[in-house]
């Protein structure tokens, strides 16, 4: 549990980065993301949810 904890912290930290850094670039980038057609967006999803599941995959080896 855990090493759980500390998996989702950083990925807090690191999805934080850019709205700390640049908060009005994040919002002209979340207002293309309305934009774009909800297909896309679950085919971008499904993805990173493979590319995420081989990353583990490679790091629990």
């Amino acid at each position: 549990m855990d090493y759980f904890l500390c998996v989702i912290g950083m990925v807090m930290i690191i999805e934080g980065v850019p709205y700390f850094a640049a908060p009005d670039r994040m919002k002209k980038w979340m207002a293309a993301l309305m934009q774009t057609p909800a297909g896309n967006l679950r085919r971008f999803g499904l993805i990173m949810m493979v590319a995420g599941l081989l990353l583990v995959y490679l790091g629990r080896r």
